[in-house]
Parts: C-alpha cells; structure tokens; sequence
C-alpha cells in the first residue's frame, strides 16, 4: 500500500467488469438485462390452441406480456385443421378462438395458422426474441422431436411461465359432461328442438321424469328437517329426555326415506319401461307395415342412444306417434 503523506490528495480510479450471466433451468434459460434489446420492444412469442379461452390462459399471456419491462407480445393460434391432426376435435372454430386472443389486453398481435413446431425459420420472419411457455415438455404429436419447444429450448430463447392449476379447458369440458343432463333439459326448456340437441322422445322423457323424482326427494328432505325441528320443539315442550326423541325420529324418517326411494325407484323404472314399450311396438308395427325386415334387439339402443346415421330416426312419421303416444299418456 503506497503512503500518504499528511496533506496530500490522492485520486483514486475504480474499475467496475460488467458479465453477462446465464442461467439453465430445467432446459430454460433465463437471461440477465444484457441480452436484451435496447432499441425496442422485446418480442415475446406464445401459442397455443386457446379453445374455450379462460382466465388460465389468460394468466399465461399476462406473464409472458410481464416477462420484460417493454414487451411485443405476439401469439400464435393453431388453424383447425393443424389442431385436430396433431391434438383432437376442438369446440371453438379457429376464427373463434383467433377473436377470443384479439380481446385480451395482453395480447399485441395474434398470428393465425401458427405452426405445430417453432422453427427458425418462423423465429426470422417475426424476429422473435423469446418464447413463452411453461417448463414442461409438451409432447410433439407431429413426431418431430420428444417437447415441441425443444428447438427454442437449445437455442436460449425460451422463457418460462407457470400454469395455473385447477382451471383447463379439459377441465371445463368434463363439468359439461358431468352435468349433461342438466343442461338438456335448460337448454329443451329454452326452445331447442329435441332434434337439435340430438336427444330422442324416450331420453327427453325419461330426463324429465328423473329430475321431477330428484326435485321431489329435495322437496322430502327438506320437510324432514323441518320435522326433525318441530321434534324437538315437541320434546322440549313434553319434557322427554332429548337423545330417546332424537334417535326415535332418526328412525322414523329414515325408514320413510327409505320406502319413498325405493318406490320412486320402481316408479321412474316403471314408466321407462312403459314408453319404451309403447315405443317399440309402434315401431315393430311401422317395419312390418313397410314390409322391412329388421332385427328388433337393436331398436332399444336406437331409441335410448343417438343415432346420426339414420334420418328415419327423426322423420315426421316419428314425431307423430311421439305427440299421439304423451297425449294417450296424459289422458291416463
């Protein structure tokens, strides 16, 4: 160390090395501030198939849009044709979903008929900086590699973002499908014609009658807890011990509760049985008054199951019965 004497300035020069340092995780690399560019907006690339677009896509986009103080968020959507090759039969048109990207604010410029695979030759065309996705490999269906963003993921243009869990498109899928019925009939009771929804007379009916007997089992359920209450009003008023009034009224209620089930069940079976029956016999009728020869064992899975491929199924004729049969019915 040099010595200063006592009165002397000194200058003292500090020389600061800038690095640029960058990190691999799980195949993904994140860059540091040096990587970027100055002069512009960072381009970020995300895509996608965005059918029934939801807030977990819309969360994705957020971050991807984030991932940089000043980002160009471009979005590529799969055209239908692409899609249902490599993943399956969409519910939204690719128009559809192209839109449903227009309006969210995130996005700054949506890319129709994006590829299966990023390529670099797609990089060049919409100098792409990074590309936004989640970390786990997505399976490349078109066979052209084990994750479809293994090439970007190479390159150190890949930029992670992380899903949200309890929320897909599966997802809300699978509600549907779990409350089909349900929404048969709202949508029966809101003017869609039977043929619309691809429903037959006979599961129109019996969906009727089975959400009459569930309406009616809340209905007894409710009275029995209005019961179980007055009960105990009762007790305390006649000054019984509370446990023998309580366990006495279980067992009422519940032995009604099981009789009323049990008839409800035979009943709602009992008029299934019935209109099919009645069905079948006018359909038997109608084959040999045509003078066809056909195979009656298949007309149950006709009736209860759609059947896209036979026009009869819905013709005038059917309708007609069908009115004539639920009017004999409500004269009975």
């Amino acid at each position: 160390m040099a010595e200063v004497n006592p009165g002397e300035s000194t200058t003292t020069t500090t020389t600061i090395t800038t690095t640029t340092t960058t990190t691999t995780i799980n195949g993904s690399q994140n860059h540091s501030n040096s990587d970027q560019p100055t002069d512009r907006p960072v381009r970020v690339y995300a895509d996608g198939i965005y059918d029934l677009f939801h807030f977990g896509h819309a969360r994705s986009l957020e971050q991807a849009k984030k991932s940089f103080p000043n980002t160009y968020l471009l979005v590529g959507c799969c055209n239908d044709e692409t899609t249902h090759k490599f993943k399956g039969k969409t519910v939204m048109t690719e128009a559809e979903r192209y839109e449903s990207l227009r309006h969210c604010k995130w996005v700054d410029e949506v890319i129709p008929d994006a590829p299966w695979v990023i390529s670099q030759e797609f990089i060049d065309k919409h100098n792409i900086d990074y590309v936004a996705h989640d970390s786990l490999p997505y399976a490349d269906a078109s066979g052209a590699g084990k994750d479809v963003y293994e090439f970007v993921k190479k390159i150190g243009k890949f930029k992670e973002t992380k899903r949200t869990d309890g929320i897909s498109t599966s997802d809300i899928i699978m509600r549907i499908v779990k409350d089909y019925n349900q929404y048969v009939l709202r949508n029966l009771d809101r003017g869609y014609s039977r043929k619309e929804l691809g429903v037959s007379f006979v599961k129109e009916k019996r969906l009727r009658v089975n959400m009459r007997l569930k309406k009616l089992q809340e209905k007894v359920k409710e009275h029995q807890e209005k019961v179980g209450e007055k009960i105990q009003t009762v007790a305390k008023t006649a000054g019984m011990h509370r446990n023998e009034w309580v366990e006495n009224a279980d067992r009422w209620v519940a032995g009604f509760l099981e009789m009323f089930e049990e008839g409800c069940h035979k009943m709602g079976t009992a008029i299934r049985d019935r209109i099919q029956e009645r069905l079948m016999g006018a359909q038997q009728q109608k084959y040999l008054s045509n003078g066809k020869d056909s195979d009656y064992s298949d007309l149950d899975e006709e009736y209860y199951y759609d059947d896209e491929d036979n026009e009869e199924y819905y013709d005038d004729d059917d309708d007609d019965f069908y009115e004539e049969f639920e009017k004999d019915e409500k004269k009975r």
